[in-house]
């Protein structure tokens, strides 16, 4: 019985493999100060609409007081040396190129969302169906890409160029000589989030420590009134194929709040079917 794992559309592992680059990102949490600039470049740079974010942060108060500290987390994509999204997904727009970036082609997207879905990081977004610029991809995945059109250039990732405090560091894990690989090899603080997953994620963490904002289910739970309201929001304006999204509040999670939102979204679903076969025009 052959023991070989399926890898999908993509290379395999390169992690530690003569002869091959594997780009990787270090984020010291000792030395991020919450300042988002990251995430701000990162909007900029790929004109993101309002609503969704490629590195998001997020933000947990650690101690009992008066010894306390708020220590916070950027969040993306973990470009996974065995990435789940790419097996799952059944169009191929997923895949992983040889030097560890796990890309996105949005020509080949359906927004089945299965790549969302099985993500362990919540780390992927649906772009919305109506979008200022219309060359722009509607209703399709979309990621965080290492900023593969940046440092295929040479350049650095949007978001380590503009960080304020250097704590994100970007480079090629595989060589011994990069400033990543010695953080990675010689920090006794190092660690990532999901181990248990198996996805060897490369995004690498130092001071992430366990629970808290390095626990997915924790992070859901314990999220605030305010960030909840401001993602309902979203899913009432979001139309198209945001229809996988249920709004959260007793009144909408009831029996009867949820039938209705599982009827809007199914209406939703085939009106989408119908306007991308050219019955119906919505927008």
């Amino acid at each position: 019985m052959s023991t070989s794992r399926s890898y999908g559309l993509q290379e395999p592992p390169s992690l530690g493999v003569a002869g091959k680059k594997r780009y990787a990102m270090v984020i010291d949490l000792n030395r991020c100060t919450g300042c988002g600039a990251c995430a701000t470049a990162c909007k900029v740079e790929f004109d993101l609409p309002l609503g969704v974010w490629r590195i998001w942060l997020k933000e947990e108060n650690r101690g009992t007081f008066p010894h306390t500290k708020k220590v916070v987390v950027p969040t993306l994509c973990n470009h996974c040396d065995y990435p789940i999204c790419v097996r799952n997904c059944p169009t191929e727009a997923t895949f992983k190129h040889a030097d560890g970036f796990v890309l996105q082609r949005p020509n080949r997207c359906i927004g089945c969302r299965a790549c969302i879905i099985s993500c362990p990081y919540n780390a992927r977004h649906l772009l919305p169906a109506v979008r200022t610029d219309a060359q722009k991809p509607t209703s399709v995945t979309d990621k965080c890409s290492f900023c593969v059109h940046r440092v295929s250039r040479g350049l650095a990732p949007a978001c380590v160029a503009s960080c304020t405090a250097r704590a994100m560091i970007f480079g090629d894990l595989n060589d011994p000589e990069s400033e990543i690989s010695r953080l990675v090899h010689n920090s006794k603080e190092v660690s990532v989030m999901r181990p248990d997953i198996g996805t060897l994620p490369q995004v690498y963490y130092i001071g992430l420590g366990e629970g808290g904002v390095a626990d997915p289910v924790a992070c859901y739970e314990d999220r605030s009134d305010e960030l909840k309201q401001d993602f309902n929001a979203f899913k009432r304006n979001h139309g198209g194929q945001q229809f996988g999204d249920i709004e959260e509040g007793e009144d909408k999670t009831s029996s009867l709040g949820f039938a209705r939102q599982l009827g809007g979204h199914l209406r939703d679903f085939f009106a989408d079917i119908f306007e991308r076969i050219g019955i119906i025009t919505r927008h």
